[in-house]
């Protein structure tokens, strides 16, 4: 198998083409390395006859990283094997880069990871002015680190304080950011015009080397113990354990490696930088969010909740009913994607009010340089703001995103339904309402379907999309094209109330509220979510959500109960919720204080009438760690409930839909990944001791006991 194809023209200079026959893209295998080795080995024995080398691709990519099966596959006691290889592979890249010929690299498509670090080997590197092209080391966004000498090029190359957001951020860039940056030498407008520049610099660089190999070389800014660099290296660590919270092991590996490596010789950096990626390769953090957010990430964009055997479709006008923040969230996200929308209030004027806000996040971009004005004008053309449902004749689908009462919810579907074309859709925006009850007020309940955007729309990337009992394949496939055509990640749910997110977010804010209850100091409370990795506080959750709206939706969950013959389950929770919003007045954020006071010239912070209200006791029988195990435990408990129930479907929409819908923390890979990691049969001996302590929904659903049994995973 010829995984590189070997060249030489007249003038002496060969051109390694990488091409990968089995695969659509090139990427560091371990029959890749071999072949590259190879390759090197057989330049330095022509190297009297070489004038330079150019790296090229065959693919449409240039190259596309480490392969993330072999890294997954790698077992604690194979650390040292890794390691040894680790070190070979840099090696071979070492003796390129020291050939004594010039190396240039010419990039025709995306150099990701080990793609853009088989870049930083050559002595120059050319691309195609192209702004689609990525390029950059997002390592660190699955976990783990650029191992093969990103991080000891990159510091060299630029200085320590300028490579470290491309290494702990996993900054991505185009051709033109590499090029204004210095990363990049020069851009093409095709790929002839890159292949003669690439030859024309090796012409006039014959003696080529790399900076860090010249005599002389001094470090860009300086070294790590620079006066200049020292307090900034002093406080790092604080900044990043600040922003990590100690969950994520890569960025503080990426910061050592960084720093140490500027401390030595280059080939005593590469031996620091292979260590601290074998610790991290063997770490369970990076295989929770390889597998997430790549294998399972890749599988949602491939579709594979989605009906498969129905065309694409492809969406020209839609419309939004209610402009508050949700509906002109949604018109934002959709006009911002080439979709003509009316936004639908009651009158023209709260619709104007509605476009205005999109206005205002577009200025926001114009000023900071993301788009041209015109562009916005652009954008903002798209939205046509309505008091009449008759603007909406032609929409081939209207998404309701009003107050979360059924009736009201059942009102404007009838009034909007008859202006869709034929066989369009009609879908509710609800965060908790079944969708089945909804659609019992279309006249087409197979084309009703619920879309569930979050909060602000123009952030959150997920939607997530609910099937009613009606709802028909076509109506599903169709909605899962609208969500990627504005570029949002679906996952795809069955109907129930709370559906998968709204359900198991409840549980945690519940959580954090019934500790409350429980006397315990709210501090403590917020703080154990934030060390666990949540985004914020579930007290600070609660006030952001609303607790009115709360109160709305536990108040309709108690009348649909009912007629339904069903009695309600109360939760510790909702006497707190209760006695907020009707007692104290402090419903949240939006109300003017919950939680929180929100002073308008200061930070945020925890009211100080909460210990009047709910009287705290002594912590010493709450460890808390009980704490930060709740937190997780009964999100991650409440979703094996969905699964079991079958409002979900699949482990990957349940992990991508908790991390990128309800902020369950990254390094977990999602909440029945977190299950995978604790291991099915400590979770479940963790879960029954929180339950003796602290109530039955910490006991294990019997479908989680049955696959310890069978010694079964979250697959």
């Amino acid at each position: 198998m010829n995984l590189i194809n070997y060249s030489q023209d007249a003038d002496g200079i060969v051109t390694l083409t990488l091409d990968d026959p089995d695969h659509s893209a090139n990427t560091m295998s371990t029959p890749f390395k071999a072949a590259f080795h190879e390759a090197i080995s057989r330049l330095e024995q022509e190297k009297d006859t070489i004038t330079g080398v150019i790296i090229a691709s065959a693919k449409k990519t240039f190259f596309a990283g480490g392969n993330l099966n072999e890294l997954l596959a790698v077992r604690r006691e194979e650390a040292e094997r890794f390691f040894q290889n680790s070190l070979a592979m840099k090696a071979s890249h070492r003796r390129l880069e020291k050939l004594g010929r010039p190396v240039v690299a010419a990039v025709n498509g995306a150099a990701l990871g080990g793609g853009w670090e088989i870049c930083l080997i050559c002595h120059a590197r050319f691309a195609l002015d192209d702004d689609k092209i990525t390029l950059g080391l997002p390592e660190v966004t699955l976990g783990l680190l650029p191992g093969a000498g990103g991080v000891v090029r990159m510091t060299r190359l630029l200085g320590l304080k300028s490579a470290l957001p491309y290494l702990l951020e996993g900054r991505l860039f185009s051709p033109a950011e590499g090029l204004r940056a210095g990363l990049l030498d020069g851009l093409a407008p095709d790929r002839d015009t890159m292949l003669r520049m690439a030859r024309d610099w090796i012409k006039a660089n014959p003696a080529a080397v790399q900076p860090w190999d010249r005599e002389g070389y001094a470090v860009p800014g300086g070294k790590p113990n620079a006066p200049d660099n020292v307090s900034f290296v002093r406080t790092a660590p604080a900044i990043l354990q600040k922003k990590t919270r100690g969950c994520y092991p890569a960025p503080e590996a990426i910061l050592s490696a960084a720093v140490e490596g500027l401390m030595v010789d280059v080939d005593t950096a590469l031996r620091i930088e292979a260590r601290y990626l074998t610790s991290l390769v063997i770490h369970p953090v990076s295989k929770n969010m390889i597998r997430t957010f790549f294998f399972q990430m890749s599988e949602i964009r491939s579709g594979k909740s989605r009906p498969g055997d129905i065309a694409r479709a492809s969406f020209g006008k839609v419309g939004v009913l209610g402009a508050g923040l949700m509906g002109a969230g949604i018109a934002y996200a959709s006009a911002s994607r080439g979709v003509a929308t009316v936004l639908k209030d009651v009158t023209i004027e709260k619709a104007e009010q509605g476009k205005a806000y999109s206005r205002k996040l577009l200025d926001k971009r114009v000023e900071k340089g993301g788009i041209t004005p015109q562009r916005r004008d652009e954008i903002l053309g798209r939205i046509t703001p309505a008091g009449d449902a008759s603007a909406l004749a032609g929409c081939e689908l209207i998404i309701e995103a009003v107050f979360e009462k059924r009736d009201l919810k059942a009102a404007v579907t009838r009034e909007a339904e008859p202006y869709l074309i034929d066989g369009g859709i009609m879908a509710s925006n609800t965060s908790t309402l079944p969708i089945t009850g909804l659609a019992e007020a279309s006249t087409h309940p197979s084309h009703f379907i619920g879309l569930h955007f979050f909060s602000p729309v123009d952030k959150m990337p997920l939607v997530e999309i609910i099937k009613g009992r009606q709802t028909s394949p076509e109506t599903l496939a169709r909605a899962y094209d609208f969500v990627t055509q504005i570029g949002k990640t679906p996952i795809v749910v069955n109907d129930s109330r709370g559906f998968f997110t709204s359900r198991v977010f409840r549980t945690f804010r519940n959580e954090g509220l019934g500790m409350l209850a429980e006397g315990l100091n709210p501090a403590m409370i917020e703080n154990a979510s934030l060390q666990v990795g949540m985004p914020v506080g579930a007290l600070a959750v609660a006030d952001e959500v609303s607790m009115a709206l709360s109160l709305s939706v536990t108040r309709q969950t108690i009348a649909d109960l009912a007629a339904e013959g069903k009695t309600y389950a109360p939760h510790p929770a909702d006497a707190v919720v209760e006695k907020m919003v009707s007692e104290l007045n402090r419903p949240g954020r939006a109300g003017g204080g919950g939680f929180y006071e929100y002073p308008a010239n200061g930070k945020k912070h925890l009211w100080e009438g909460l210990a009047d209200h709910f009287p705290q006791r002594g912590t010493a029988d709450v460890p808390f760690q009980d704490m930060k195990d709740r937190i997780l435990y009964v999100q991650a408990l409440e979703s094996v409930r969905c699964l079991e129930e079958g409002v979900l479907e699949s482990t990957r929409d349940a992990n991508v839909g908790s991390i990128l819908g309800i902020g369950f923390p990254r390094w977990t890979g999602g909440v029945l990944q977190f299950i995978n990691q604790v291991g099915l049969d400590s979770f479940i001996e963790r879960a029954r001791e929180l339950a003796a302590r602290y109530g039955s929904r910490f006991e294990p659903p019997a479908l989680l006991v049955r696959m310890a049994q069978e010694g079964a995973t979250f697959a």
